[in-house]
């Protein structure tokens, strides 16, 4: 069997974390798996990125492109909004001259390929969803619009009013496109997205699986909390606080906001925060908290020593698939505070391995703060935590379901 993984970049940022995940994954169960980028960073001969001068230009040349046709929207959102609409170069092509069995995609956007490229890949197409662009009119997160079940215009995220406005065109045009393309089958990694997908307009009479992302525990398992300190740096007599910031000040949908406010409700300078993502504020103090900013973090060591260091990570997003965040903290025994919202409550048991919120509710997301932070049974979350990964997300279990899908979808 020959797959081919098809994602924007091979490791910067999640989604490209979570397809190399299951690249490597396949290789280790014998798969002759390939990975296409359009960004490559590793050095891994089974990655295939950009192998011309011409190519790079084409891929950096295709991400600005499809951002002018926002330009007709000045009070849109600071949220994603992509297109599609500009010419992708090569990419097709590529993925048709590798000759692979099935084509996995995974997060496509910035350029990698255009809508109608995908009724251009000659293998049967397995699509795992990372968030929800695949089946809305252009914005990632909808951000409880809901206007992807019936036909998109007047996007609240672009500011629009009218019916037939850029986000009804990119919904007609995935319409029209996928229609001829009869070997789609649709992976969302979050039983949240795997249900809003199937309610969509454009995936409502298409198969839709719940597979989730997987992870290495060998990797990902608890570390030493004070060696990982000394690591770090961070105070070793300190309740710490993780959140990862990468695009939160930008991004409403992270809940930077609501993080704020609950902060202001945990008191006491015994509890400080650790910031990952993001460097520190040149004028101010973001936070009621002692703040350490730790900047942006790419291995998985370091990570690892992370999330051991810490005592719980927050994440306050208001919209969220299968956080990478949530799952490798989970996985090195670090409880986690999110709202019960989207793929959370797929990873985080309440008051098992951590806390679940009631959505949008700030004062519930500080009392699950100082419930972690104050459980007389921290060992007993910490090990439950564990065991939660390992049994649902291990790589080796998940990837031997990717398998069984694309031996099922061959077979037909």
């Amino acid at each position: 069997m020959k797959v081919l993984i098809v994602n924007t970049a091979d490791i910067s940022g999640g989604a490209a974390r979570a397809a190399f995940r299951l690249h490597r994954a396949l290789l280790g169960e014998c798969v002759d798996s390939q990975m296409l980028v359009q960004h490559k960073n590793t050095d891994l001969p089974s990655v295939v990125g950009p192998t011309s001068r011409l190519q790079k230009i084409r891929a950096i040349a295709s991400a600005v492109v499809d951002t002018l046709f926002l330009s007709r929207y000045p009070q849109r959102s600071k949220s994603l909004f992509s297109p599609a609409k500009a010419p992708s170069g090569t990419a097709v092509d590529r993925i048709n001259a590798l000759d692979p069995d099935i084509v996995h995609l995974h997060w496509v956007n910035g350029g990698m390929l255009r809508i109608e490229d995908i009724s251009r890949i000659q293998a049967p197409v397995v699509w795992s969803l990372h968030d929800m662009w695949a089946f809305t009119g252009g914005c990632h997160y909808d951000e409880g619009c809901g206007r992807y079940g019936n036909s998109c215009g007047q996007c609240p995220l672009l500011g629009s009013s009218k019916p037939v406005d850029l986000s009804r065109q990119v919904l007609h045009r995935k319409v029209k496109a996928l229609d001829s393309k009869s070997q789609l089958t649709v992976v969302g990694l979050s039983q949240w997205l795997a249900e809003s997908a199937s309610e969509s307009a454009l995936f409502r009479d298409r198969k839709v699986v719940n597979l989730p992302n997987l992870i290495d525990t060998s990797r990902f398992t608890p570390f030493d909390q004070t060696m990982g300190r000394e690591l770090l740096g961070l105070p070793e007599e300190k309740k710490l606080v993780l959140f990862g910031a990468m695009g939160a000040t930008s991004d409403p949908r992270k809940g930077f906001r609501e993080l704020s406010k609950a902060l202001e409700q945990i008191e006491g300078d015994h509890v400080e925060l650790v910031v990952f993502g993001s460097s520190g504020p040149a004028d101010s103090q973001e936070f009621p908290q002692k703040t350490h900013y730790l900047g942006q973090l790419h291995d998985d060591a370091t990570l690892r020593a992370l999330y051991s260091a810490v005592d719980v990570v927050v994440v306050p997003s208001r919209q969220e698939n299968l956080s990478n965040a949530i799952m490798e903290s989970l996985a090195c025994g670090t409880p986690v505070v999110a709202f019960n919202i989207g793929g959370n409550p797929d990873m985080v048991e309440h008051q098992l391995s951590g806390y679940l919120a009631q959505d949008g509710d700030i004062g519930d997301f500080a009392r699950g703060i100082n419930w972690v932070l104050n459980h007389r049974e921290a060992q007993k979350l910490s090990l439950h935590s564990v065991q939660t990964v390992q049994d649902r997300f291990d790589s080796k279990e998940v990837a031997r379901k990717y398998i069984n899908l694309y031996t099922e979808i061959l077979n037909q």
